[in-house]
């Protein structure tokens, strides 16, 4: 019997003569790719196989899958659940270099484009011909579509447009065994049996690994207004909401923030915040429509007492400047020592769950600093606790209060994942939001479209 020093040399051997100068091994292999921007567990994996195309990546998962090698599909490296983090024998393959928007249909509003294209690009091309990509958010210029779609992204925008599920029409994957599935479908209706690219969106490369997409792109955007609003309670951000829609008003982004955060972000900013720190609840909008539509909605809401102060940006500039208000996690982990929650629940009731949280917390925690912020009108809340805040920061520590949030999370039958996926920060807490016999079902497939076991092993579910 062969060692297994000696069977990972034969096998890296069978691997470079395959696939030549796109194998990085050893010292070659760049940090960036030990761990995702969670900075978990990083990890130099056995070798690192940047492949430029669909069938590079369909001859490297043949070989892998006849030798029973772990492969770790690796977009931008900028998840917030470890999903991409290699192991030392794993075969880490980047999309980095399967780049390039192919075609723009302006037709059909749909946009063709492979794995390793950004973001940024994405919604550059999209402009370009006259639409708009309305995925969005903080990472664009480094993310990755493929990795977009295998996490099945959200942002800021979903509250109007979806998450990233909404916008894929087709998808081209390539199975373990390295079978290519051609699902490159560009039409809305197109109603025949499974519709079999859902199965990967959204399964962070376990079940095959995403090479190539068909967009769905979508009008530019009209007249714009971006405001900050003062709230007296969570309700008034409800009701704000309510009134905004029913003023004929499309909104673009539904952002709260709870007082710990706005205080926070305006304290790591020079000047005077641009509304006072003693409200209990600020909201940042973006909404589409009739500038005289927003002024009244706004004056009936101040007159009601739903909002007691708002400042509505009058140029681009001033807008950027609100925004960096809600964009300071960017900030986080430099400031910070971040447990980041990325959670659903009911828009009702994430007021009430606020609270909850933070009076459990604080019992056990007494000095334990949190804050918290949210795309409410699409039940997502972001409430991180600070490690640095905690008279131990030890991962034992952490891993209790992540048991203790999420089981407040399946108490309120929410989601412990909104948008950021499970990779293996969240793998252990999958019980609280997905019943028994969906996970049967879930390892089902998974052994059914890799039956050995090589996608991604150990995320969403050990």
């Amino acid at each position: 019997m062969i060692s297994s020093h000696t069977a990972d040399h034969l096998f890296l051997k069978t691997l470079k003569d395959m696939l030549g100068d796109s194998v990085l091994l050893g010292e070659e292999i760049p940090t960036s790719c030990f761990s995702d921007w969670t900075g978990h567990a990083p990890c130099r994996p056995l070798a690192l196989v940047r492949s430029a195309t669909t069938e590079e990546v369909a001859s490297l998962l043949r070989l892998c899958n006849e030798h029973r090698r772990p492969v770790v599909p690796q977009g931008g490296m900028t998840g917030l659940a470890g999903a991409a983090v290699p192991s030392t024998d794993s075969i880490a393959i980047s999309l980095g270099r399967l780049t390039g928007v192919e075609s723009v249909d302006g037709d059909a509003a749909t946009l063709t484009v492979r794995a390793g294209t950004t973001l940024q690009t994405v919604q550059d091309a999209a402009e370009e011909a006259g639409f708009r990509y309305p995925v969005d958010f903080g990472a664009r210029g480094t993310c990755q579509i493929g990795g977009n779609i295998a996490t099945n992204a959200g942002g800021h925008g979903v509250i109007r447009h979806g998450m990233t599920r909404d916008q894929v029409l087709g998808l081209e994957v390539v199975l373990a065994d390295g079978r290519i599935l051609d699902l490159m479908n560009g039409m809305i209706k197109n109603n025949t049996g499974y519709d079999l690219k859902h199965c990967f969106i959204g399964a962070e490369g376990t079940l095959g690994i995403i090479t190539r997409a068909v967009l769905r792109l979508a009008p530019p955007k009209g007249e714009t207004h971006t405001f900050l609003c003062g709230l007296p309670n969570y309700p008034a951000a409800v009701a704000l909401l309510h009134r905004l829609r029913g003023a004929g008003l499309a909104l673009e982004a539904f952002e709260v923030m709870w007082q710990d955060f706005y205080t926070m972000s305006c304290g790591w900013r020079d000047g005077q915040p641009p509304l006072h720190t003693s409200h209990p609840i600020y909201l940042l909008c973006e909404a589409e429509g009739a500038a005289s539509h927003l002024e009244a909605a706004l004056e009936s809401a101040l007159a009601s007492g739903e909002v007691e102060d708002a400042v509505l940006a009058g140029s681009t500039t001033q807008a950027r400047e609100l925004w960096a208000i809600r964009e300071a996690t960017g900030e986080f982990p430099l400031k910070l020592a971040p447990i980041n929650f990325d959670i659903s629940l009911p828009v009702a009731t994430i007021g009430a769950f606020v609270e909850d949280a933070s009076k459990m917390l604080t019992q056990r925690w007494p000095d334990i600093r949190i804050v918290n912020f949210g795309h409410i009108g699409d039940c997502n809340l972001h409430l991180t606790v600070d490690g640095q805040s905690l008279a131990e920061d030890t991962a034992e520590t952490r891993h209790a209060i992540e048991a203790e949030v999420y089981r407040l999370v399946g108490d309120y039958s929410g989601s412990i994942s909104a948008e950021h996926g499970i990779g293996l920060l969240k793998r252990d807490f999958l019980h609280h939001s997905v019943h028994p016999e969906a996970l049967d079902v879930m390892r089902s497939l998974k052994h059914t479209l890799d039956p050995n076991g090589i996608l991604n092993p150990g995320k969403l579910f050990g």
